[in-house]
C-alpha cells in the first residue's frame, strides 16, 4: 500500500476526498449539509489538461482556506457543528487535492501532467502546513464545547488538537517559520527522492539461452532485438520471475545488481538531505530523532518499542532463517562443490529449488492456473460473497488511460463507492502494487474512491498469467480498498476509511491474503487457463508447505527493511554515511553479505511518504493479522456470518475508534503473539 506522509492535522496525516460537498456549495452557494445525489467523478479531473487540473487543485487550495475563515468569523461561543464542519471540509478539500496530485504525479502517462501534480501537491502540502501552524485556528478548535457530541466526535478533536501541537502550533513565531520552511523543503525532496526511482528503470541485454528455465509466456514476452539480445529491466514483473528461473547465474547477478543501483548516485544526496530536514523538524519540536517523533501516533507510542520489537522478531526467527540458509547452501554445493557462501542474487533461485525437491511442486506450473482475468474475477467473487457486494463495471466512466477500468460498489440498491483499477505496466508508472485514496467518503455527502495500481501482466493476444505472489498481492492490495470504501461512511472526512493508526492499517489487507492460500477459496477462480480444472487441492496443500520454506529468510528481509527505514532516523544524520550505514544492518539481520557498489536504501521506496520510519509497521500489522485469522480459521474462511461481523467491527468503523479497540471488538479479546507464533513455526 501506497500512503504519503504530510504534516497535517486530520486523524489520518495522509488520504484524501473526492470532489466534496465543500467544494461544490462553496461555488454553488448553496447551504452547507443541502442534500445532493451522490455521484462519484474524482477520476475525472485525472482526465484533465495540466493547466486545469492544475487551476482546479489551486481553486480548492482557496476554497479550503475561505472554509478556515468562516469558521473562524463564526461569532462565539461557535456553534461547534457549525465550526467542526467547516474545518473537515477544509481539511477534505485539501486532502482530496493533494490526493489527486499524489496520484497523477506517480502514475500520469503525461509528463507534463505529473508536473502539474507534483505543483499541486506541493501546495496543497504548502497549505496543509499553513493551518497546522496557525494559532487562531487552535484556539478555535479547543474552545469547543464537546459536551454533546458522540465519543467518535470527541476523539477526532483530540487527536486535530495533538496534531496541532505535534506539528509546533504553540511555538513562538519565529520558529513556526523554520517549521514551514522545513515542511516545504521536506515535500520537495519527497517528490524528488520518489521520481529518480520512478524514472530510473535499469536494464541487462542478455543472450536468448540466458531466459532458460523462465517459463513459455515469459521468454515469448520477451523476444530478441535486432542485435539479438534480450532485454530484461528491473522492473518487478521482468525481476521477479527471472531471479526465480533463470538458471543463468550470471545474468541474475546482473539483474540483481541493476536493480540494487536504483536511484544511484542521484538519490545519495537527496536521501541525505531529506533525512536531515526530518531530524531538524523532530528536534526543533523537542523530541530526540524523527523516529522519535514518528512513533509518538503510532500503537507503538515510542521509538524504544518499536526497535524492541524489531529485535523480539529477530530473535524469534533466529533458528528459522539458519535452517534456511543452510538448506539453500546444501543445494547450491550439488552444484558447486565446496561453495562457502550464498550469495543474495541466488537466495530466490535456490529456494524454488529446495521447495520444488522437498514438496514436489514445481511453481511454473502453477501459473496457468492464474490468468489475470480470471483472478481478477475471483477476488471479485470472493469479497461479494463475504461481505454482501454486488460490483458493477462502469464503461462510460473517463478515466486518465485506456488500461483502466472503473467499478462500482453496491450493496443492494445502495452505491458505497468506486475503485479504479490501474494493473499493467507503462513507462514513468509507480512500479510497486498499491492501494491510492482518491476520494473519502462521508455519509450522505461524497462517495469514497480508490484506485488500485500494479505492473501484471496485460491481457492480450496470449493469456496473462501471474504468479502466486501476485495472486496474494491483488488479495492485499484490493484489502485496502475495501477498508477505504467500507469505512467511508463516517460524519467526517478525517474519520473515513482507513485513517487508523499507521501501524495498523496493513493488517485488515494482510488478512484478505489467505484466501489467495486456502483451496476452499482458490478452488473458486484458480482454473487450467487451458482445460478449465480446477487447481488441485493437493497441489494447494503442497503449495501451502513450500511456502512455509524460506519463511525466515523473508522475515529477516522485512526486518531488514524494518530496521533500515527506523535506524536512519534514530540519530543525527549529519555525520551518517547512509551506505555504510545500511551494509551494516544488513550483516546484522540477513545471512548474505552486505556488498560494494550496491545501494538498497536509494529505492527504498517506503523511506518516502506514509512509512518514512515506521516500516516496521508492516511486521506489527502482520502479528494483529495473524490473531484477526484466527475465527476466519474457526468457522471456515468463506464463512459470511465471520466477514460480516469482521465488516462491522474492524473495516466499517474506519477511524472512529482506536486499533486496539476495533481488535478486541471483533476478538472479543486483545491481540495477542500466539497466533503468530503458530503461523511462524507452522512447517
Amino acid at each position: 500500500m501506497h500512503r504519503l506522509v504530510v504534516f497535517v492535522v486530520s486523524l489520518a496525516l495522509a488520504g484524501c476526498t473526492g470532489p466534496s460537498s465543500a467544494q461544490r456549495l462553496a461555488s454553488s452557494g448553496e447551504p452547507l449539509g443541502a442534500p445532493r445525489p451522490l455521484e462519484p467523478d474524482a477520476g475525472r479531473q485525472l482526465t484533465f489538461t495540466p493547466e486545469r487540473f492544475l487551476a482546479a487543485c489551486l481553486r480548492d487550495v482557496r476554497q479550503a482556506e475561505a472554509r478556515i475563515q468562516a469558521m473562524l468569523a463564526l461569532p462565539t461561543p461557535r456553534d461547534v457543528d457549525a465550526a467542526l464542519t467547516a474545518y473537515d471540509d477544509a481539511m477534505a478539500l485539501l486532502d482530496d487535492a493533494h490526493s489527486r496530485g499524489n496520484l497523477g504525479a506517480n502514475t500520469h502517462p503525461d509528463a507534463a501532467f505529473r508536473a502539474a501534480a507534483e505543483r499541486c501537491a506541493q501546495a496543497t502540502d504548502g497549505k496543509r502546513t499553513d493551518v497546522s501552524l496557525n494559532p487562531r485556528v487552535y484556539a478555535a478548535l479547543a474552545a469547543l464545547d464537546l459536551s454533546g457530541q458522540d465519543a467518535a466526535t470527541r476523539r477526532w478533536v483530540d487527536l486535530v488538537l495533538r496534531g496541532f501541537r505535534r506539528a509546533g502550533v504553540n511555538r513562538d513565531a519565529a520558529t513556526r517559520a523554520r517549521l514551514r520552511e522545513l515542511n516545504d523543503t521536506l515535500t520537495r525532496l519527497g517528490q524528488a527522492f520518489s521520481q529518480h526511482i520512478r524514472e530510473d528503470v535499469r536494464y541487462v541485454d542478455v543472450a536468448p539461452d540466458a531466459l532458460d528455465g523462465l517459463p513459455d509466456d515469459y521468454i515469448r514476452d520477451h523476444p530478441p532485438g535486432p542485435d539479438g539480445r534480450v532485454r530484461i529491466t528491473t522492473d518487478p514483473s521482468d525481476t521477479l520471475p527471472f531471479l526465480t528461473y533463470a538458471r543463468d547465474g550470471r545474468a541474475r547477478e546482473a539483474l540483481w545488481r541493476a536493480g540494487q543501483q536504483r536511484g544511484h548516485p542521484r538519490n545519495l544526496e537527496t536521501l541525505s538531505r531529506l533525512l536531515q530536514a526530518r531530524h531538524d523538524l523532530a528536534t526543533l519540536l523537542g523530541y530526540p530523532s524523527w523516529a522519535a517523533y514518528a512513533s509518538e501516533d503510532k500503537m507503538v507510542r515510542h521509538q524504544h518499542v518499536a526497535e524492541a520489537f524489531i529485535e523480539q522478531l529477530a530473535t524469534a526467527t533466529a533458528t528459522r532463517v539458519k535452517d534456511d540458509y543452510a538448506a539453500l547452501l546444501a543445494r547450491k554445493r550439488r552444484e558447486v562443490p565446496g561453495a562457502a557462501r550464498v550469495e543474495p542474487w541466488e537466495q530466490t533461485y535456490l529456494k524454488e529449488q529446495v521447495r520444488a525437491e522437498r514438496h514436489r511442486l514445481d511453481s511454473r506450473e502453477l501459473r496457468p492456473f492464474f490468468e489475470y482475468t480470471r483472478v481478477k474475477q475471483g477476488v471479485l467473487d470472493i469479497t461479494s460473497r463475504l461481505f454482501g457486494l454486488t460490483y458493477r463495471r462502469v464503461t462510460d466512466a473517463p478515466a486518465w488511460h485506456p488500461d483502466i477500468e472503473t467499478w462500482d460498489i453496491y450493496e443492494g440498491p445502495t452505491r458505497l463507492g468506486r475503485f479504479y483499477l490501474d494493473m499493467h505496466p507503462r513507462p514513468d508508472k509507480y512500479a510497486h502494487p498499491a492501494q491510492w485514496d482518491l476520494a473519502t467518503g462521508r455519509a450522505g455527502r461524497t462517495l469514497p474512491e480508490g484506485v488500485l495500481t500494479a505492473n501484471f501482466p496485460r491481457p492480450g493476444a496470449h493469456p496473462a498469467l501471474l504468479q502466486h505472489a501476485q495472486v496474494q498481492t491483488f488479495f492485499h492490495e484490493f484489502g485496502h480498498l475495501l477498508h477505504h470504501v467500507l469505512g467511508g461512511r463516517a460524519r467526517w472526512a478525517s474519520l473515513s476509511g482507513s485513517r487508523t493508526e499507521r501501524d495498523f492499517v496493513e493488517a485488515p489487507a494482510q488478512v484478505l491474503e489467505e484466501w489467495a492460500w486456502r483451496p476452499e477459496s482458490l478452488r473458486t477462480f484458480a482454473r487450467h487457463v487451458d482445460t478449465g480444472e480446477p487447481l488441485p487441492t493437493d497441489t494447494i496443500l503442497r503449495m501451502r508447505r513450500a511456502e512455509a520454506f524460506g519463511k525466515g529468510l523473508w522475515l529477516r528481509q522485512q526486518l531488514f527493511y524494518a530496521a533500515v527505514s527506523l535506524q536512519l532516523h534514530a540519530s543525527d544524520p549529519a555525520s551518517v554515511d547512509t551506505t555504510a550505514r545500511v551494509h551494516a544492518l544488513q550483516e546484522r539481520y540477513m545471512p548474505f553479505p552486505a556488498l560494494d557498489d550496491t545501494y538498497a536504501h536509494l529505492s527504498f521506496v517506503q523511506l518516502d511518504g506514509y512509512y518514512s520510519s515506521a516500516y516496521y509497521a508492516y511486521l506489527w500489522s502482520l502479528v494483529i493479522a495473524r490473531d484477526l485469522l484466527t475465527p476466519f480459521l474457526e468457522h471456515g474462511l468463506m464463512d459470511p456470518a465471520t466477514a460480516q461481523r469482521f465488516r462491522d467491527t474492524v473495516l466499517g468503523p474506519g477511524g472512529s475508534r482506536d486499533a486496539a479497540d476495533l481488535v478486541r471488538s471483533f476478538l472479543g479479546r486483545d491481540y495477542g503473539f500466539e497466533a503468530y507464533t503458530r503461523w511462524l513455526d507452522d512447517a
